[in-house]
């Protein structure tokens, strides 16, 4: 008989009648799982649109790359890069919170705009973060961060497919794109990256967390690709978050990698030479904070930005009362609907501050290459994210709030 000691319900007592509904209601639902009404104490106060900020957290490390000149070692600092993201997008918010919470869900022409400063380091340069909610039906987040000092860009796009098989399975759709102009070249370097898929675990416990799994990977224009594998804790071994990773030359495989790397993206992870098995550089999460996002004073933010349009419905969360959080809810609601019935009758469409959707034949050339190379061509699912969504440099110059001119929030 196994010793392994169960893990602790952290649900209230006051909502364990609510939670046994809700998971009945997911194992029974076929449709979108983002549309249930979740328990009181499992509600976010966060919206969706907020979750690109996790990109860039670590600006040194997210511009790091366009210092390097060996292309090799330049592929490499964008895998340890993309690895860092994973603890503050996946494990963070469970870490804060206690555990994951059900995140509000954006509306149509949603914003969520701020930097990160170089206070600490001037060198850095100002990075940007702009994240729009570009498409409601089906859902779909696209964001854009930027450090011009360094000519690094990252944009990209996604959805979220959640369905229920003995737990939470989301499907992520979508990609991003981190671009920089290698020293003494100018000519810009394209790296294409895959979304993971994930699933909730300890939801019986009122304590859910994200397990990620399968694989994803990273495609240069260089000519290099880097594949991570995803594996949890199983019932008799294993550490949670736990991965591999490898660094390979695009016509060589994965079986001659130059670097390898292990660990858990939650905690501690370590890089090696493959060729000399030599460690060559170690992250430890504990060991490296993050740089706090600067937003706008709330009363100075636009209407349709994240906090201020959500500012009743996080009070409401915070202090329990339902009643006002649906009647907030509904307020915002509602003026969506309105809005797409005057889009309707007017015979346009909503129109976006920040990105383009774009048709598929029409991306550049070094995307198509690499989207290629991943086995992505042809295969987009751009029905599944309301289309293929490309960052718009032009019109963001030249925004300034209110960027929307309708007279009220979505």
């Amino acid at each position: 008989m196994s010793s392994k000691k169960e893990p602790q319900s952290q649900v209230p007592p006051q909502s364990k009648g609510s939670w046994s509904s809700f998971l009945k209601s997911i194992a029974s639902f076929n449709g979108d799982l983002s549309s249930l009404t979740a328990p009181p104490f499992i509600l976010s106060t966060t919206s969706l649109t907020e979750y690109s900020a996790y990109w860039a957290e670590h600006p040194s490390v997210f511009v790091a790359p366009a210092k390097e000149a060996d292309p090799e070692k330049r592929a490499l600092l964008v895998l340890k890069w993309f690895l860092t993201t994973l603890h503050q997008q996946y494990c963070s918010r469970s870490e804060k919170l206690g555990s994951e919470k059900k995140p509000l869900n954006p509306f149509l022409g949603e914003l969520f705009i701020g930097k990160w400063l170089a206070d600490s380091d001037p060198e850095l340069g100002e990075t940007t973060l702009i994240s729009e909610q570009v498409s409601h039906h089906p859902p779909a987040t696209a964001y854009a961060i930027r450090n011009e000092k360094h000519g690094v860009e990252l944009q990209g796009y996604n959805a979220q497919k959640a369905s229920f098989s003995s737990t939470i399975q989301v499907k992520q759709i979508g990609h991003a794109q981190y671009t920089l102009t290698p020293p003494g070249s100018s000519e810009k370097e394209k790296y294409l990256i895959t979304l993971p898929n994930l699933h909730i675990e300890s939801l019986i416990y009122g304590t859910p967390f994200v397990e990620l799994e399968k694989s994803t990977k990273i495609a240069s224009s260089s000519g290099y690709i880097a594949k991570i594998d995803y594996s949890g804790k199983g019932w008799l071994s294993g550490k949670k978050n736990t991965f591999t990773a490898s660094l390979y030359k695009a016509g060589e495989g994965e079986k001659k990698p130059l670097y390898t790397v292990d660990g858990q993206w939650s905690d501690t992870f370590t890089i090696k030479d493959a060729r000399t098995k030599e460690v060559v550089d170690r992250w430890v999460v504990a060991e490296n904070e993050t740089t706090p996002l600067t937003l706008a004073p709330l009363e100075e933010q636009d209407l349709y930005e994240s906090r201020r349009a959500w500012a009743d419905v996080a009070e409401s969360i915070k202090n329990g009362d339902m009643d006002a959080v649906s009647g907030y809810k509904s307020l915002i609601e509602n003026a969506q609907r309105d809005l797409r019935r005057v889009e309707k009758a007017e015979g346009r469409e909503w129109e976006r501050c920040f990105f383009n959707r774009i048709d598929e034949q029409d991306d550049d050339p070094q995307f198509q290459q690499l989207a290629q190379s991943l086995d992505l061509a042809g295969c987009l699912e751009a029905d599944k994210t309301g289309g293929i969504w490309r960052f718009d440099s032009e019109r963001a110059a030249a925004a300034k709030p209110p960027y929307h001119k309708t007279g009220g929030k979505g």
